[in-house]
């Protein structure tokens, strides 16, 4: 029988008020499996088609929990070094980033990324104060973590190195039935309901 995960999070103590959002998962599991990853550690990466809110919800989860979510859109140009300043900052401050369409990267560049995450990802288990980055001493704050998005299947996307993908917990998004489109300050004709 598997166990329920229970993951403390250190919540930033201010308000958050209703936003209004584009896309609304109503799958629970999505957060729990997520929150399960990072208690053991790991990022996140929800997989799945195009517009099933793979990104947005992983958004909607950093303010729920009170975390700056950054987005980076991912190309096939970007190298090693561009994303070890990007892992830095990221790891210094505390922030989530959420890599869009990570697959895109070449698959060379992925090798040398799985490094940089494990190197974070052990100063965090380790529960270490300050870690060492590709030659650079940092603080680390323990509650940031990394989440990738992607698109399987689609042309110009490569697959995952096995040393990378350990690193991850995969959560399988799928295209709803029904979709609520909500926008504020119309009349209720302009509320728009629709199944793909």
């Amino acid at each position: 029988k598997p166990q329920p995960c229970y993951y403390s999070f250190p919540l930033l103590l201010f308000s958050l008020s209703e936003s209004y959002r584009i896309f609304l998962s109503t799958n629970s599991y999505f957060s729990r499996t997520l929150f399960c990853a990072l208690d053991l550690h790991l990022g996140g990466a929800p997989e799945g088609p195009a517009g099933t809110g793979k990104t947005e919800t992983t958004k909607d989860l950093a303010k729920a929990v009170a975390k700056q979510c950054v987005v980076f859109n991912c190309s096939d140009g970007l190298d090693y070094l561009a994303l070890g300043k990007f892992f830095k900052g990221l790891a210094s401050c505390g922030a989530w980033s959420c890599f869009d369409e990570f697959n895109r990267i070449d698959l060379e560049v992925l090798s040398v990324v799985a490094q940089q995450i494990l190197t974070i990802q052990k100063a965090i288990a380790s529960g270490a104060e300050k870690f060492v980055f590709e030659g650079t001493e940092l603080n680390i704050d323990p509650t940031c973590a990394v989440f990738i998005t992607m698109n399987p299947g689609y042309a110009g996307r490569s697959e995952l190195p096995d040393n990378l993908k350990a690193l991850f917990r995969t959560v399988a998004m799928m295209v709803s039935t029904f979709c609520f489109l909500h926008v504020p300050n119309f009349s209720r004709e302009h509320l728009t309901l629709y199944s793909p």
